[in-house]
């Protein structure tokens, strides 16, 4: 055997372990039926009742971490992990220094099926298909998205292929763009570390867009791609053997969101929309009035001065309403 077809042999039974890792992940998951501490991070029993999930919680940083490093670990993005602590070092927090885990979700409002992903929450959530007996879940991951003049496109469509070890073409605009530049890229890039695509990519029915991994994990939780959606390596492995080809992904806008608990606790989630304009007047009474829609007789007294400090600083925390 030469050394080529070891190196490939390699390659190959770190991907079938890989797989198998990731199979068992899913079987661990749908199996589960005490509580989320049995399933990996971002993974959720769902609710029975209201629309929450997880849990906000803190962690002690060590000397050599970064906001970021932390921030991956725990499976938030960077908009997530800075705006939870605003008063943190991205670079340097400091050994000792506790740093906020926004671990909490309130679920899009949205058919729970397929693939949900929010871009103004910069958030992707996973449905899977469950069988006779398997308890229902959610998964949950951060995401990069489009950025101003190339907006990841909104609305319904669905998987149509996944590419292990894909080559990335580089579109005309870019090559145009480097070009101009004097640094013209080539016509191909191969798989590997330079590869932009990473190594896994789920095509949409969307011509040029996909979901798929990355070589600069700090994009994650940001707007920075040309409209792709971007995921870590990890978290983009963990789903590529387990979605579906034809599997559907709906892309929405929600800035604002509300949530209930199991005890029909009200709570409000806002983030900066996607066209950055502020929520006026007419979006504060649309909010309240769907609490109140939501809330019936429950005799709750909605604070509206609080519902608008919320929207106006949309800081993304999820806030008790009371």
């Amino acid at each position: 055997m030469t050394i080529i077809t070891r190196y490939q042999a390699f390659q190959r039974i770190k991907q079938l372990c890989i797989r198998s890792f990731a199979l068992g992940a899913w079987l661990l998951a749908t199996t589960a039926t005490a509580n989320d501490s049995d399933l990996p991070k971002g993974h959720f029993i769902l609710p029975e009742s209201g629309n929450m999930v997880g849990q906000v919680y803190t962690v002690t940083a060590s000397d050599d971490d970064t906001l970021l490093d932390i921030a991956r670990e725990h499976n938030v993005g960077y908009e997530e992990i800075r705006l939870a602590n605003p008063d943190v070092s991205i670079w340097m927090p400091g050994e000792g220094t506790e740093v906020v885990i926004p671990g909490q979700f309130i679920l899009p409002d949205e058919p729970r099926t397929g693939i949900v992903i929010n871009v103004a929450e910069l958030r992707l959530y996973y449905y899977p298909d469950v069988g006779e007996g398997e308890t229902p879940r959610v998964e949950t991951y951060p995401i990069g998205i489009g950025r101003d003049a190339y907006n990841t496109p909104l609305g319904i469509t669905k998987t149509t292929m996944r590419l292990e070890s894909p080559a990335w073409y580089p579109p005309a605009s870019i090559r145009q763009e480097a070009a101009e530049r004097g640094d013209p890229p080539p016509a191909v890039v191969p798989p590997g570390p330079d590869n932009p695509l990473g190594q896994f990519a789920i095509l949409l029915d969307i011509p040029g867009y996909l979901i798929h991994g990355t070589n600069q994990p700090d994009g994650i939780g940001m707007r920075a791609s040309r409209g792709c959606i971007r995921m870590h390596s990890e978290d983009i492995e963990s789903i590529f053997w387990r979605v579906p080809v034809g599997t559907q992904v709906n892309i929405i806008d929600a800035p604002i969101k509300l949530g209930w608990d199991s005890d029909g606790e009200a709570y409000i989630q806002a983030f900066t929309a996607t066209d950055e304009k502020a929520f006026g007047m007419e979006t504060l009474l649309d909010v309240v009035g769907l609490i109140e829609q939501h809330d019936n007789d429950s005799g709750r007294s909605i604070n509206y001065e609080q519902v608008r400090e919320v929207l106006e600083e949309a800081t993304g925390q999820i806030v008790p309403l009371g």
